[in-house]
């Protein structure tokens, strides 16, 4: 059970996850009504990764050397809620800032929202005294804030709106100032001669020196390819299925890392590392294989399998790798360590995937169906103005299922068989590559 210290680092975890839910799921649905493309969609899931690799090193470095990291965390989640609230101001449908200014804002967002997850992941290792028991009891309440950020989304209509980038501007601004309450978490290294080696957080490298450290950043980062067309077009798939939330049942795919985030120390035990982080992997190809074979026919209970494989998909891979790289790391490293595992992930591999997905999701649709998705933004704009100008309720409702329903229909003209067929044939590839050359003493198996 977690104790006082305990549940304050799960609240900790709630808010920064919050954040996160708020907007990273539901975001292409708002933002293909006022024009984005398949390939600006790219854009928009490849900032981030961009992020992860232009500032965790930096930002680990300083949290090792030089501030606590709960002052950093403050500073760099109300700033990353400030750029939030600055693109939600650009969105109007009646006038939005193009695809790219609007993605240079998402990028200055997450340069500041990234470097937070390897930070939080430090702080809490570094006040719990056993890793595998209780960090995936801390863990979780990201979990659960990610949960109730989609279900609240679903339950006050902001799922496809853009009051749902003010809340993630709002849940940042809280979260930063939570985080002035957090426990003291002084930097390890204080006080020690800093060299641009050091700077360069290359002090982290060094544990490439261990085959098995170095075969698992290759094999994390290579499943993180395909990784990103889940977040990137799955929302997408989910509503061309029929299902009307699409935030909230999206959100079943946390419910059920919850269950297995739970049942993480019971796993580390019996499986070790290796077979922990390939049952991760092969999570993905089962789930890919599914969205394959029903988005195309909207089978409805294969988008829901696809989504509740999720706890699996996480925990087994991202948190199995978290502790796998604390345990790797000395103690003057840590946070950098966890800033290296988001660079060649949530970074390096994310933004691959991201320009990959898009690209991908572009080649596989029709001329037809972007004549329609212009249909949809020109919808919006007559929408908005509307609303401005206080019209009828009823014409507006009208124009709203008319505009949802071309949405649909040119969604429904991509060939998502190919879309989804090329993940899952990428997620099979790195697990038959780490099952092969992958070894590590921590695997009992």
């Amino acid at each position: 059970m977690l104790g006082t210290t305990g549940a304050h680092l799960g609240a900790m975890m709630f808010l920064q996850f919050f954040v996160w839910g708020a907007w990273y799921v539901g975001a292409p649905l708002y933002l293909v009504k006022i024009g984005f493309s398949g390939s600006d969609l790219g854009w928009t899931y490849a900032v981030g990764p961009l992020a992860c690799i232009l500032s965790p090193f930096f930002v680990g470095m300083i949290a090792d050397r030089f501030f606590a990291t709960e002052r950093i965390l403050c500073a760099l989640h109300v700033l990353g809620g400030g750029f939030m609230f600055l693109a939600a101001s650009q969105m109007n449908p009646a006038d939005p800032a193009s695809p790219t200014t609007l993605n240079l804002i998402f990028l200055a967002h997450t340069l500041c929202y990234f470097p937070t997850l390897a930070l939080t992941n430090s702080l809490a290792l570094h006040h719990v005294t056993d890793s595998q028991k209780e960090f995936p009891l801390i863990r979780v309440f990201g979990t659960i804030g990610w949960i109730v950020a989609g279900i609240s989304l679903a339950w006050i209509g902001w799922g496809d709106r853009l009051e749902m980038f003010q809340l993630t501007g709002a849940a940042g601004v809280l979260m930063g100032v939570y985080c002035l309450t957090l426990p003291h978490t002084p930097p390890p290294s204080k006080g020690k001669s800093t060299s641009w080696r050091e700077l360069a957080g290359a002090d982290a490298f060094e544990l490439f020196r261990k085959p098995s450290f170095a075969i698992f950043i290759l094999s994390t980062f290579l499943i993180c390819i395909p990784l990103a067309f889940y977040f990137q077009l799955a929302a997408k798939a989910v509503s061309l299925a029929g299902i009307a939330d699409v935030t909230q049942a999206m959100s079943y795919g946390q419910i059920s890392e919850i269950l297995f985030m739970l049942l993480m120390p019971l796993f580390f035990r019996r499986l070790g590392v290796k077979w922990m982080l390939a049952v991760g992997m092969l999570a993905w190809v089962l789930r890919y294989a599914l969205f394959t074979l029903g988005t195309p026919d909207a089978i409805v209970w294969m988008m829901y399998g696809g989504i509740i494989l999720h706890g699996i998909c996480y925990d087994f891979l991202f948190v199995t790798g978290q502790i796998y790289t604390d345990m790797s790391a000395r103690k003057e490293i840590r946070a950098q360590a966890q800033g290296m595992l988001v660079l060649f992930t949530l970074g390096l591999g994310m933004l691959i995937g991201a320009r990959v997905a898009g690209g991908w999701e572009e080649y596989n649709t029709p001329a037809e169906s972007r004549a329609l998705s212009a249909e949809v933004q020109d919808l919006g704009v007559e929408i908005a103005t509307m609303e401005e100008a206080a019209g009828s309720v009823e014409t507006i409702q009208a124009l709203r299922d008319q505009q949802a329903d071309k949405l649909q229909r040119a969604q429904g003209l991509i060939d998502w068989q190919m879309v989804w067929g090329l993940p899952a044939a990428l997620s099979a590839i790195v697990l038959a590559l780490f099952l092969a050359i992958f070894r590590d003493r921590q695997s009992p198996v």
